[in-house]
């Protein structure tokens, strides 16, 4: 159940009789957006349903100077408010600077609506909430605010611009429970105030609304970089629309064209001008609040920024809040409407799906503050492909010219069965840059005599690097199972599932790039098919009503 509280009464306060009259009998008062008082126009007020007039009068220059002689200063943003109280004020100026309309919005306090996002609180990520103007990111800030400071008990610091989260003069809303707030004196110094929060008051977790600018992308950077919990907003319907926006791209790594050679753009089936991520993101999970309680949530951002550029699948969660208190949490394919990839020919799409085995990827939970029957999600969340049959199995892997901690970060972010050794004697693979490998032939004589696998890339991004481990794990993984062992005494019907899917893989799935829909087959056919894929470290679907479910076979 949800608490809101409104303190409307104190904002009715300051508007003229022929405004606040109407407004305090009307039956849809507790759903008052904004009130919109302009000058030589009918003062109106905005509910979710749409706009009406609230009387036949017009606005004049005594009510408008009646509203501002209650108010406090109007900051350089145009914006003022109501002493401890969570309303804002905007104002509409005219060339000389005098006020011809305000903007009167209604803040309010709703205590639970973070419930759908309880869990990764717990987990300590930094969070960017995006979506349109009045979709309830500020609200859900607040929330989250009050969350970490009294129920979690951190050191929480609010940087608040425009006095939005905490309310207006210097005693803060109790609705951000024990956090503290920074104000900002003019909303261009955020940035510098941003950093003086960690610099000062050392801070576990630093609350941001409305990143707007280069510098405070860079500070939020530069604060996630120390260490420090960050949660913000930022307006954007899309993880795409953070990704072309050349401001704020920072937040999420960064992007940069990088230029291919003709082989290995055609390897990829790529242009040969593409995009690629410059840095690991400054944010681990970034949610896209579409509708109030309807929220799609990516919890690892660097993967899904890659494979956004990449144009390849990927899977997201799409949690919803139902008016019993309930969480459903669905997982999704997602692609946004209009994102041009690096893949040719490829075409963006939001599809439901469901993995083999499992029934329905939906979960209701009736208590919303305990989450923890949600452990599967981990696994749907980070988008990849269940882990082969031979999962004890790691490879040893020595890498040479290419920064030791990034990979380790890549093959952590990634769950790959791989351990990193400084020791060349022990490694299974070597991973280089290809070139500095040309230039030593000692390493390539101990490779050749110990029968060491060589792996090069062209740089040490993020991106190449975790593609190189992807190819090296599925190589790997595939040489490993025994084909005779996964036979056993099977029988002619099995024998041939089997077979199918195995060409399918090494004849089309792999060189060509291209998905696969198997037969028809039986629910225990099926089941050795999808023994068999999983060797291949590939990902697979299936679909059809019985007798005719099938299995459809997706690239890398």
């Amino acid at each position: 159940m949800m608490l809101i509280t409104d303190d409307l009464d104190q904002l009715l306060e300051i508007l003229p009789d022929f405004v606040k009259l109407p407004l305090l009998i009307h039956p849809k008062r507790d759903f008052l957006l904004e009130i919109i008082m302009d000058l030589g126009r009918k003062p109106e007020a905005r509910f979710p349903e749409g706009p009406e007039y609230l009387s036949f009068k017009v606005v004049v220059w005594q009510d408008l100077d009646y509203c501002i002689r209650r108010l406090g200063n109007f900051s350089g943003d145009n914006r003022s408010g109501i002493e401890r109280t969570l309303h804002r004020i905007s104002s509409i100026k005219n060339r000389q600077g005098n006020i011809v309309g305000l903007t009167c919005r209604v803040g309010r306090a709703v205590f639970g609506t973070i419930s759908i996002i309880r869990d990764l609180l717990e987990k300590t990520p930094s969070l960017l909430l995006l979506g349109k103007p009045g979709i309830g990111k500020t609200t859900a800030v607040r929330e989250i605010a009050r969350i970490l400071a009294d129920e979690m008990e951190k050191r929480v610091v609010i940087i608040d611009t425009s006095n939005e989260i905490a309310g207006d003069g210097d005693i803060p809303h109790p609705a951000i429970g024990r956090a503290r707030r920074m104000q900002v004196s003019r909303p261009e110094l955020q940035h510098q105030v941003m950093i003086e929060a960690v610099e000062n008051h050392m801070p576990e977790v630093i609350i941001i609304d409305e990143i707007g600018t280069e510098l405070e992308a860079l500070a939020a950077r530069t604060i996630s970089e120390r260490g420090v919990q960050l949660v913000g907003t930022a307006h954007g319907n899309y993880l795409d629309s953070i990704i072309k926006n050349p401001v704020l791209s920072d937040l999420i790594g960064g992007i940069q064209y990088v230029t291919l050679g003709d082989d290995e753009a055609k390897r990829r089936g790529s242009q040969k001008s593409i995009l690629e991520r410059k840095a690991f993101s400054a944010f681990q999970v970034v949610i896209e609040m579409h509708e109030r309680h309807n929220w799609i949530v990516h919890e690892a951002v660097d993967q899904a920024v890659d494979q956004l550029l990449q144009g390849s699948r990927l899977w997201t969660q799409r949690r919803k809040l139902n008016s019993d208190g309930s969480v459903v949490i669905e997982c999704e394919h997602y692609m946004p409407p209009n994102f041009i990839s690096n893949k040719k020919n490829c075409v963006s799409k939001i599809e439901s799906s469901k993995y083999l085995d499992i029934q329905s990827l939906s979960f209701c939970q009736k208590n919303p503050l305990s989450l923890n029957a949600l452990s599967w999600l981990d696994n749907c969340s980070s988008y990849l492909p269940e882990p082969s049959l031979d999962v004890h199995k790691s490879i040893c892997l020595y890498v040479y010219y290419i920064d030791f901690f990034q990979v380790k970060t890549v093959v952590t972010a990634l769950r790959l069965p791989i351990v990193i050794t400084k020791n060349i004697i022990q490694a299974d693979i070597i991973l280089a840059l290809r070139a500095n490998i040309k230039k030593n032939t000692k390493i390539k004589q101990i490779a050749k005599s110990r029968q060491i696998t060589i792996y090069t890339i062209y740089s040490g991004t993020a991106t190449n690097i975790a593609r190189a481990l992807r190819q090296i794990c599925n190589t790997n993984n595939s040489l490993q199972y025994s084909w005779p062992k996964l036979l056993g005494n099977s029988r002619k019907i099995e024998l041939e599932a089997l077979i199918e899917a195995r060409i399918a893989i090494e004849k089309i799935v792999r060189p060509r790039k291209q998905s696969v829909e198997l037969l028809p087959r039986l629910v225990d056919l099926r089941k050795l098919q999808y023994k068999l894929i999983l060797c291949y470290n590939l990902s697979l679907r299936s679909f059809g009503e019985e007798p005719n479910r099938r299995l459809k076979i997706y690239p890398d």
